[in-house]
């Protein structure tokens, strides 16, 4: 797998991969995550711009599609839980990948890893495959966040340090 920053020719693919997601979602009872047709193609361009949507390939198509940045993230200032530490940390967000494409997730978290020592993530209350794969690979519940549109997630952590 070979990990890029997008670039805008990109976005009609990774539009068809947030469809799809939202598919998997529906198929897996998350009728409540990333509607309306979130993320929006602006967004999308939006994060391309910025340098922070990253794609996943293999053998030329692209399978899976990421937001990473090492940031101080708004939406994580208020939590009803508790961080597990206040140090840098990297923020992954709008993470979903094709039927075909396995192991996104870890592939994202390593390259993640290689930039920071901790990371942050949220997910949905009702995205159950996400939370139980987060826990898979070392993160720690951390409580509850709400992002832009007072909407509620749940909020996740993992020091990860870099050899």
């Amino acid at each position: 797998m070979e990990i890029r920053k997008a670039v805008p020719g990109d976005i009609p693919r990774i539009l068809t991969i947030y469809d799809d997601a939202r598919a998997f979602m529906r198929r897996s009872g998350n009728m409540n995550q990333w509607i309306n047709g979130y993320p929006s193609e602006d967004v999308l361009r939006e994060d391309t711009a910025a340098g922070n949507l990253y794609v996943v390939s293999d053998e030329e198509l692209i399978t899976g599609v990421f937001f990473f940045s090492v940031m101080d993230d708004p939406t994580y200032h208020v939590i009803d839980g508790a961080w597990s530490s206040d140090m840098e940390y990297g923020v992954i967000h709008r993470i979903a990948r094709t039927e075909g494409c396995h192991d996104l997730l870890h592939t994202a978290l390593s390259f993640a890893s290689g930039y920071t020592d901790y990371i942050r993530i949220d997910t949905h209350k009702d995205n159950i495959p996400m939370q139980r794969a987060l826990e898979r690979e070392g993160f720690r519940h951390c409580g509850k966040i709400w992002i832009a549109d007072g909407s509620e997630r749940i909020a996740f952590d993992r020091l990860c340090y870099r050899d």
